[in-house]
């Protein structure tokens, strides 16, 4: 059993899937990110799965099964058992599921093996535990650093240009989940070598972040909680009349002042990460 009815129906349907197309394929099946960290939200939340084969699948046939799959808010990676033992350094690029559609060559990181190893969620398969999984909390931490500046300052970079679309998405509540709770999973990695969802990012947030930024965490707290910021542009709209209803739900008066914070949050949240990491 996984943490929610609608995980388990998704497993039910990919694995039914995977089967009919090429008995046997999928020897491991386990779920990491919301669903492994309890932090799933139902209508906002993606399944994010490592699907574990004895051999690299021929990509047609993974192509074929997502494919027939649809539209499940299914995602993850594609390993080996050898994979797993070895870890991500030299392993290049493997199959991810994204949006639907399968990359072949999709970036791997160290997140993936620590999270499995940590708080996998079996589907199939031995449990984490009982095989080999890659473990090494400097590699964890210097890719946690590296990503500091690689994905999230240039995302914050591109939001801080209004006429983009990250610029205009960041007017947007899923923007202000994934930003804020983003920079602070990363701070918490590197301050605790543990792993947390986006609701226990905000949290350590709340707890290690000047009582100047509290506003704009809990802004994401709320939202993550509300489980109704998505990353489409009827979310974006539906959720700038937060701001001028009555009851006013959002804590900030416009989506102007709640994007000067997000961004400026990130920006304190990435510099205060990088010296964590300097002081190793």
């Amino acid at each position: 059993m996984t943490p929610h009815a609608k995980i388990d129906a998704i497993v039910e349907t990919y694995l039914s899937v995977a089967d009919a197309a090429a008995p046997g394929l999928i020897e491991g099946l386990y779920l990491e990110g919301s669903a492994a960290l309890d932090d799933y939200r139902p209508d906002t939340s993606d399944v994010d799965f490592v699907a574990v084969t004895a051999a690299a699948p021929p990509i047609e046939l993974l192509e074929r099964i997502h494919a027939d799959l649809g539209a499940h808010p299914f995602e993850g990676v594609y390993l080996t058992w050898d994979d797993l033992r070895r870890g991500p350094s030299d392993l290049g690029v493997r199959p991810c599921a994204h949006a639907g559609k399968l990359n072949p060559r999709g970036g791997v990181g160290p997140i993936t093996w620590h999270t499995l190893a940590r708080h996998g969620v079996t589907c199939r398969g031995p449990k984490p535990g009982e095989f080999d999984i890659w473990s090494d909390p400097a590699a964890l931490a210097a890719w946690t650093d590296d990503n500091l500046d690689r994905y999230w300052r240039r995302l914050v970079t591109r939001a801080a240009r209004p006429i983009s679309p990250w610029g205009l998405a960041s007017l947007g509540g899923y923007a202000t989940v994934w930003i804020v709770t983003g920079v602070s999973r990363l701070h918490y990695t590197l301050v605790t070598g543990e792993l947390t969802s986006k609701t226990g990012a905000a949290r350590h947030a709340l707890e290690v972040f000047p009582e100047r930024w509290h506003r704009v965490v809990n802004e994401a707290l709320r939202l993550r909680e509300d489980d109704s910021a998505q990353p489409s542009l009827g979310s974006l709209v539906a959720g700038l009349g937060e701001h001028f209803g009555t009851p006013r739900r959002s804590l900030y008066g416009s989506p102007f002042e709640r994007r000067r914070d997000v961004l400026a949050f990130a920006d304190q949240a990435i510099i205060a990460a990088h010296e964590v990491y300097a002081a190793r």
